[in-house]
């Protein structure tokens, strides 16, 4: 009898022993799992960067605020195939053809030259699988972001990428990424300087991406749909360089009222369904 009560204490001490083990364990792993979240959290902010925009060496965010207005819940929306590279021009960059007839390229050896009139009117007409978006370009204030996104447009660098991100904590959308659909698309083969600022910004503007670094900027771009894009005022170092009318600001803000949360992006969300730019048309006056 008292053997066996013995040997009844002595497994239930063992059992209670490894049930205090498995507890110790389980709470390790979950404050391992709670440090990696906030790891991944940490790099997610700093690679995705600061909100809206980021590519390895073209435009990009810059660090995204809290989110402030809840995406909608959701799977993630699986982005249509990108176009893909198209031809790549070596040494210097001639002026594409005003027309739209130079052949599509995405890679290039340098920065474009001045093609533009700094002193004519351009207009940039977004066709997007949403609607039309017509941008009144600023070439009196920044001619060189003007012309940068002119000749790639004429190169038709734009035609058939999506708009992969909706972020509806910063109210911005965010395009211009023909080879990954991306924030992290390879860019154009080039940076161009930042130019004038520091901005402001509000509902309807067109404006580079770019990274945290100066003079990143390359062919992303985004635009602000509502009011907590001013969100991005503190940095002020995205070039402001269209800003739609009306009928485009509503075109745009449709398109982030589509969003659907991505929580494993670190960049808001994306359109549901996805938004295809099917071309950008130039026009001078």
């Amino acid at each position: 009898m008292g053997t066996s009560k013995r040997e009844r204490q002595k497994a239930g001490h063992q059992a209670r022993q490894s049930a205090i083990a498995r507890a110790e364990a389980a709470a390790a792993r979950r404050r391992r799992y709670v440090q990696a979240g906030v790891l991944a959290l940490f790099v997610l902010v700093v690679i995705g960067g600061a909100v809206v925009l980021s590519n390895r060496d073209d435009g990009s965010d810059t660090a995204a605020p809290t989110t402030t207005v809840d995406p909608q819940a959701g799977t993630p929306v699986e982005l249509p195939t990108p176009p893909g590279p198209g031809a790549t021009i070596e040494g210097e960059t001639p002026c594409p053809e005003a027309d739209g007839s130079s052949e599509r390229t995405t890679s290039f050896s340098a920065a474009p030259p001045m093609c533009i009139d700094p002193a004519s009117s351009y207009t940039a007409r977004f066709d997007t699988s949403a609607g039309p978006i017509s941008v009144e370009l600023d070439a009196a204030s920044n001619p060189e972001t003007v012309n940068n996104f002119v000749v790639l447009a004429r190169y038709h660098y734009y035609d058939d990428t999506a708009i992969f991100r909706a972020d509806r904590s910063i109210e911005i959308i965010q395009g211009g990424a023909p080879t990954t659909n991306s924030a992290s698309d390879p860019g154009p083969g080039y940076t161009i300087a930042d130019e004038g600022g520091p901005y402001t910004y509000e509902p309807g503007q067109l404006v580079m991406a770019r990274t945290a670094a100066e003079d990143s900027a390359g062919a992303q771009f985004f635009f602000t749909a509502g009011p907590a894009s001013s969100a991005l005022d503190s940095q002020g170092t995205y070039v402001v360089f269209g800003t739609t009318d009306e009928a485009g600001l509503a075109v745009v803000q449709q398109i982030l009222a589509s969003a659907v949360d991505d929580p494993t992006s670190g960049l808001g969300g994306t359109p549901d369904p996805p938004v295809v730019i099917e071309g950008i048309e130039i026009t001078e006056s």
